[in-house]
């Protein structure tokens, strides 16, 4: 009986039914049925990418697979062929995934299968939608999804930069009408050298990392971290990044011309009405309200009055050009009266008021206020055991000590929302205050705590998550972390026609909606520590870039001097901050202390209350809620590991008695030599008459003798009352 399985053009095989014979016969290929493969190669500071299409997702609009080493990450761009019946709206979705099986693992959870996107996903499909979403026509309001897989990876490399690019290069073969090409990747600083699709462990050594954003016109997205760099370096990291990204500009140019689409007809900017006289009047007049609240609902109030003279069917097309009229007379206000909403000018920082203490049961807490934006802000202490253990296929059980989550509840902006977990723009915005606050972070060694920041935006009219930064560096002085420098956020702002450029400190909501850049800088009196730049623009020239960096100094400068006026320096813990103790034991006692399945360590825990945690190299740390409990697990730890003093009296059990003496054994570690001479304090003949085994014996430690021996003395020990005992 013969068994015959086909497998479409690949091969055709026959097993008999007999174990003796078995074959395989190929089936020949055709050549034509092979899709063509399309490949751009470009080389960045050593490092070999490749982009190739047409063998991949080939019903995708746009589908590039791109390769460095041994990652290997998928990138399609899909578009719907029209608008829905009146969007508005352009609706870009992004999503950035990581495959397990990419690094050759199966995922945790009982489905064993991946779960929700992780923060560490969402913030790199951020850095891509930011990259590319600029470059899309104003009128344009199909829906396009990209989509970004990792099919190999090497986790400890630079996925992000071969992420972007690869999504990049997607878009600009595909029919898409996006301005292009575009690319992004992240470059780092590591001893004075500039270095492209580094390594985690190269990224550790860094001094500055930013990750750049490049469109066909010139900057569109930045974002990154550094240790206090001034503004000249963080300018020469961005020009050498625009430098490799060209590069990759004309490998994608040479791609679409391979196999690229044609790209399809921009919309017609559609005819609107011109606002009535009385109507822009009363528009010009609500701009001038400084107030947030008033403001809005007096322009609301004038469009409303507009709408209502107007046929039903008109009123469409009315809401929009009165939304142009917005944006052009909000934006002649700063270019050419010089003014801006709130009446300031373009220098001019919102007042700014503070206080720290304001919930006395949290350990470090702070209400930072900056015109119409606030924050209460908190810091909590915890051990080395609350820290957050790093998930993803590129962590290898590593955890973070330091923590920082962002909440934006909708009662802060005056609106109603369900209330669900963290969105996106939540997660970015903490993680943005997270890496300015992180590089001057005590170190563990000096303040041996997981410090986790929760930032509760109370209010916002714009700069929330560097409001979140200013709070965060007062909550931790409030609870006594010795930061190495007070840091400050600020976000500017940007309005340009061209030829007038405008740029703004310390922006409103509505100057960052309405304005063509956001950018927010976090640093300290030396130097920067974070940034982000989203440029709506297209392109930035070099002197508005120059001049947004200096003045974000001036007005972090003036923020930090704000701050410093309600706390400047560590203040005394509360009550509340769980004591903190080190000791060092020797290594091989580290097995004492935990015990058998950790029942040693969990009854010092038991019994005092302090949590204990300690290291392969014997680093102990204790955690307790008041010093005595820190004291007594001390002193148990200690006893446990050994850790003995010459001198001080200790309580022992006599293990063995012999005519020289009597062997104590104090604790695990520890056991010693009582001498005959040194069991009474009248001459002793023979140690039985003086020690039995099992009975329990107060000694006095001596120290050690030429080989390294415990000596321990009955003699000196006795009278000693119970309070002079350590254990």
């Amino acid at each position: 009986m013969m068994h015959q399985t086909t497998t479409p053009h690949k091969r055709t095989s026959f097993v008999d039914a007999r174990p003796s014979r078995c074959f395989v016969t190929p089936l020949r290929q055709d050549p034509s049925l092979q899709p063509t493969a399309h490949r751009a190669t470009v080389k960045i500071a050593g490092t070999e990418l490749v982009f190739e299409t047409g063998r991949i997702a080939r019903q995708a609009h746009g589908a590039v697979l791109a390769r460095c080493g041994d990652n290997v990450v998928l990138a399609t761009v899909t578009a719907a062929a029209a608008p829905k019946p009146g969007q508005d709206f352009f609706p870009l979705t992004v999503e950035y995934r990581e495959k397990f099986a990419a690094a050759g693992r199966i995922p945790g959870g009982f489905g064993r299968r991946e779960g929700r996107i992780s923060d560490q996903e969402v913030l790199t499909s951020r850095l891509i939608d930011r990259t590319i979403r600029s470059l899309f026509p104003e009128e344009y309001r199909n829906e396009v999804q990209v989509q970004v897989q990792v099919m190999s990876a090497e986790p400890s490399s630079d996925l992000e930069s071969l992420s972007i690019l690869a999504a990049c290069a997607a878009l600009h073969i595909s029919h898409v009408p996006a301005k292009g090409p575009a690319g992004g990747l992240r470059i780092q600083r590591v001893d004075g050298a500039w270095i492209a699709f580094a390594g985690s462990a190269q990224r550790e050594q860094a001094d500055l990392e930013f990750s750049v954003g490049v469109g066909p016109d010139g900057l569109v997205m930045l974002e990154g971290e550094a240790r206090e760099v001034t503004e000249t370096d963080a300018v020469a990291a961005i020009a050498q990044a625009t430098e490799w990204i060209a590069r990759c500009h004309k490998a994608f140019a040479e791609l679409r011309e391979l196999a690229g689409q044609p790209k399809g007809a921009v919309p017609e900017a559609p005819s609107l009405p011109t606002l009535p006289a009385e109507i822009l009047a009363s528009l010009r007049s609500s701009l001038q309200i400084t107030t947030k609240t008033e403001r809005r609902a007096g322009i609301a109030a004038a469009e409303a009055a507009w709408l209502q003279s107007l046929p039903v069917e008109e009123q469409a097309k009315a809401r929009q050009a009165y939304g142009n009229a917005v944006w052009t007379e909000t934006r002649e206000l700063s270019l050419g009266a010089g003014k801006r909403l709130d009446g300031r000018t373009t220098t001019q920082i919102r007042p700014i008021w503070s206080e720290v203490g304001l919930l006395p049961r949290a350990h470090g807490s702070a209400l930072f206020t900056r015109g119409e934006t606030q924050a209460i802000v908190t810091c909590t202490l915890g051990s080395p055991d609350d820290a957050l253990r790093i998930d993803g296929f590129g962590a290898n059980g590593e955890t973070d000590r330091f923590i920082l989550h962002y909440n934006f509840p909708p009662y802060s902006v005056g609106e109603i929302r369900p209330l669900r977990g963290p969105g996106r723009r939540e997660i970015g915005h903490g993680s943005l205050a997270r890496r300015g606050l992180r590089p001057l972070l005590p170190p563990a060694s000096q303040f041996p705590y997981t410090i986790r920041i929760e930032s509760e935006i109370t209010e916002s009219n714009g700069s929330s998550s560097m409001a979140t930064v200013c709070g965060g560096t007062m909550a931790m002085l409030h609870a006594g972390a010795p930061m190495v420098r007070p840091v400050a956020g600020i976000a500017m702002g940007l309005i340009s026609d061209g030829k007038r450029h405008a740029v703004l400190s310390d922006i409103l909501g509505d100057e960052d909606h309405l304005g063509d850049m956001d950018f927010k800088v976090v640093g300290t009196e030396v130097g920067i520590t974070a940034i982000q730049l989203d440029n709506k623009l297209g392109g930035l020239p070099d002197e508005v870039l120059a001049k947004a960096l200096a003045q974000a100094r001036d007005g972090r400068l003036h923020i930090l001097g704000e701050m410093a006026k309600t706390i400047a320096t560590p203040a005394q813990p509360s009550r509340f901050v769980p004591k903190a103790a080190r000791i060092s034991i020797m290594p091989d006692a580290v097995g004492a202390l935990i015990g058998a399945r950790g029942a040693n360590i969990k009854s010092i825990t038991q019994a005092t209350g302090a949590r204990v945690s300690v290291d392969d190299n014997g680093e102990v740390l204790i955690y307790a809620t008041d010093q005595t409990s820190a004291q007594r697990a001390m002193i148990l730890v200690q006893r446990s590991a050994g850790v003995l003093k010459v001198g001080r009296c200790y309580r022992g059990t006599v293990t063995g008695v012999k005519d020289f003496g009597a062997f104590v054994k104090i604790n695990a570690v520890n056991e010693g030599l009582v001498p005959v001479e040194e069991l009474d304090k009248m001459p002793v003949r023979h140690a039985g008459d003086i020690a039995r085994e099992g009975e329990e014996m107060i000694v006095v430690v001596l120290g050690a003798d030429d080989r390294g021996r415990l000596r321990l003395s009955r003699r000196q020990a006795l009278g000693v009352d119970d309070a002079q005992i350590e254990f």
